[in-house]
């Protein structure tokens, strides 16, 4: 395969997985509603949805974790989410063999704090370091094991060192807001329909009650 052929695949793997995390964030709403509804194959199916996201460049899993919190409760949304980070490490790291040269490492690097640069580059101190940086740290790790070719199991396990513990956090407070504004909505729902005669719209028309017949 030529370079111009793997660089032209490399790019096209990238888009993709873009493409695939914009789109589930994008209509969460739908996917959220799309889990609740179609039965026994929720599970794999969510699993399914956070990886997809979670292996992306640049992708925020929180929306995810709290919906996984909000569908399937605390527990077995932060087991769903734990899941779904153990196979997202492994494709992104899969990802980012193909397509870390897309990305300017080198001066990404260079812009690391000072205290991470501590740590020598590719090592499990500076790897959890750096994913606890908020925002780009993630990508940059993720890049840094491929692309220094760190063993998968290191890069696992300090991907899942930082990222489970944030979102089973995210997916039990998550689902304890979730059932709070719930609450509030089935409480203004009842108290609506508790008052509903005394509500008067006035781009209502009402008609005229009916002349009484003469006697």
């Amino acid at each position: 395969m030529s370079k111009t052929l793997r660089r032209l695949l490399a790019l096209a793997i990238m888009l993709v997985s873009f493409a695939l995390a914009f789109f589930v964030i994008r209509y969460q709403h739908h996917v959220d509603d799309f889990i609740r509804h179609v039965g026994v194959l929720a599970y794999p199916i969510a699993i399914i949805v956070f990886v997809a996201v979670a292996s992306a460049p640049f992708s925020m899993t929180d929306a995810l974790a709290i919906m996984n919190g909000s569908i399937f409760g605390p527990l077995w949304g932060s087991v769903l989410n734990a899941v779904g980070l153990v196979f997202a490490s492994m494709i992104g790291y899969w990802i980012n063999q193909r397509a870390s040269h897309l990305l300017d490492l080198e001066a990404a690097l260079e812009r690391l704090p000072h205290w991470v640069k501590r740590f020598p580059v590719g090592s499990p101190a500076f790897l959890l370091s750096v994913r606890v940086i908020p925002g780009f740290g993630g990508t940059i790790a993720t890049a840094t094991a491929a692309t220094f070719k760190v063993p998968l199991w290191v890069h696992m396990w300090t991907f899942c060192a930082i990222a489970i513990p944030i979102c089973t956090v995210l997916a039990i407070f998550g689902d304890r807001a979730t059932v709070f504004v719930h609450a509030y909505e089935h409480k203004a729902h009842d108290y609506y329909e508790a008052h509903r005669p005394h509500f008067h719209n006035p781009f209502r028309h009402e008609p005229s009650p009916s002349p009484k017949a003469s006697p």
